[in-house]
C-alpha cells in the first residue's frame, strides 16, 4: 500500500490535533510542515516527527515529495492557499469552512478540476463513526421521518479581538467558526431548507457573537440551530422523529455518544474512541488518493457548495459582511 506523505500549512491548534492523529494511521507520514515563522515550524516538526520544516507555504507546496496538503490557516486564506497547492498538483484537504463565500468555493473547485487533483473540505464530523451511525439509523426508517432537529454549539473563549476566532477580517465570529456544525447537521440529515430565518448579535468589531437560525422544510418540519461565543451550551443534536428520538450527546461534532429512544426503550451507544477523531477523515482521504479519485462520495463538492450557499444566505439575513 502506498505511503501517503502529508504536508501541513498553518500550525495552530487544529493542525496539532490533525498531526497527532496522523501518527495513528498506517502507511501515512507527516513529511513537511510550514509556518510563517521558522522557529514555529521547527518546533512543530520536531514534536510530530516531520522530515521538513518550512517558513514559506509555497516552498512546502512545491516540494515534490509531498502527496497531500492539509490547510489549517484562517478561513480568509483558504482560497489562496488551496489554489496555490493545487497549482503544484497537490491533493488538498482544506479545513472548514472552505472559504468566506460561495464565489471563492467555486474558484477552488474549478482549480481542482483544472489541475486534476483530489480536493475535499475537512468537515471531520461527517466521517466520525457516531455520526455515520446516526445517519444510518435515520435512513433505516425505524424512527420514521424527522419532525424537528435542535442543534447548538456554544462556548465562551477569552475575549481577544486579535484572535482568529473574533477577528472579522479573518472570517471570525460564531457563524463560520462553530455555527457551521449545527447547519451541517441539518443539511446532512434534512437537506436544503425551503426557507431560512436568522438573527444575530454582534461584537463591537462587527463579528457575530451569537447566531440563531431556523430552517423551514415542507410539512412543518423545522431545524432550530444556534451558535454562540458568549456562553457554554449543551452542544448537542436532538432529532425528534415520528417514532422516537436520537440525541448526539455533548459535543455532537466531535467523538461522542448517541442516545436513542425507540418504542419506550432508551439506549446509549458508546463508540470507544481512541483518538481525537481527525484520523477518520484522513483515512478516507488517503483511500481516495490511492484510488486516484478526484472527489469524495461523502463530502462531495456539491455538498460543500450547498453548505456555503446556506452560510452566505444566513450572512445576508443577519447583514454580516466580512472585511
Amino acid at each position: 500500500m502506498k505511503t501517503i506523505r502529508w504536508g501541513i500549512i498553518g500550525l495552530g491548534k487544529i493542525a496539532n490535533k490533525f498531526a497527532k492523529d496522523l501518527q495513528t494511521i498506517d502507511h501515512c507520514e507527516l513529511y513537511g510542515v510550514a509556518s510563517r515563522h521558522q522557529e514555529k515550524a521547527n518546533s512543530f516538526a520536531k514534536q510530530y516527527n516531520a522530515t521538513k520544516a518550512y517558513d514559506c507555504y509555497e516552498a512546502l507546496a512545491a516540494d515534490p515529495n509531498i502527496d497531500a496538503i492539509y490547510i489549517a490557516t484562517p478561513h480568509s486564506y483558504h482560497k489562496e492557499h488551496a489554489i496555490m497547492c493545487m497549482n503544484y498538483k497537490k491533493a488538498v484537504l482544506c479545513e472548514k469552512p472552505l472559504a468566506l463565500n460561495l464565489k471563492d468555493v467555486e474558484a477552488m473547485i474549478a482549480s481542482a478540476k483544472q489541475n486534476n487533483v483530489l480536493f475535499m473540505e475537512a468537515l471531520w464530523t461527517y466521517f466520525l463513526p457516531h455520526y455515520q451511525f446516526v445517519l444510518n439509523e435515520l435512513k433505516s426508517n425505524k424512527y420514521g421521518a424527522i419532525r424537528k432537529l435542535e442543534a447548538d454549539f456554544g462556548f465562551q473563549p477569552t475575549i481577544d479581538m486579535e484572535s482568529r476566532v473574533f477577528k472579522k477580517s479573518l472570517g471570525g465570529g460564531s457563524l463560520l467558526d462553530i455555527g457551521i456544525y449545527p447547519i451541517f447537521a441539518a443539511l446532512s440529515t434534512l437537506g436544503q431548507p425551503v426557507d431560512i430565518e436568522a438573527k444575530a448579535t454582534f461584537f463591537d468589531n462587527g463579528a457575530d457573537a451569537t447566531c440563531d437560525v431556523i430552517f423551514n422544510y415542507n410539512n412543518g418540519v423545522k431545524a432550530f440551530l444556534k451558535s454562540t461565543l458568549l456562553e457554554e451550551t449543551p452542544t448537542e443534536a436532538l432529532f425528534q422523529c415520528e417514532h422516537g428520538t436520537i440525541k448526539i450527546n455533548t459535543r455532537f461534532h466531535q467523538p461522542s455518544t448517541v442516545t436513542t429512544t425507540l418504542k419506550g426503550s432508551t439506549k446509549t451507544h458508546d463508540f470507544d474512541y481512541k483518538t481525537i477523531g481527525y484520523n477518520y477523515e484522513t483515512e478516507h482521504f488517503n483511500a481516495l488518493l490511492r484510488n486516484n479519485a478526484l472527489e469524495s462520495p461523502i463530502m462531495t463538492h456539491n455538498f460543500s457548495r450547498t453548505l456555503m450557499f446556506i452560510l452566505d444566505d444566513v450572512r445576508h439575513l443577519i447583514n454580516l459582511k466580512y472585511d
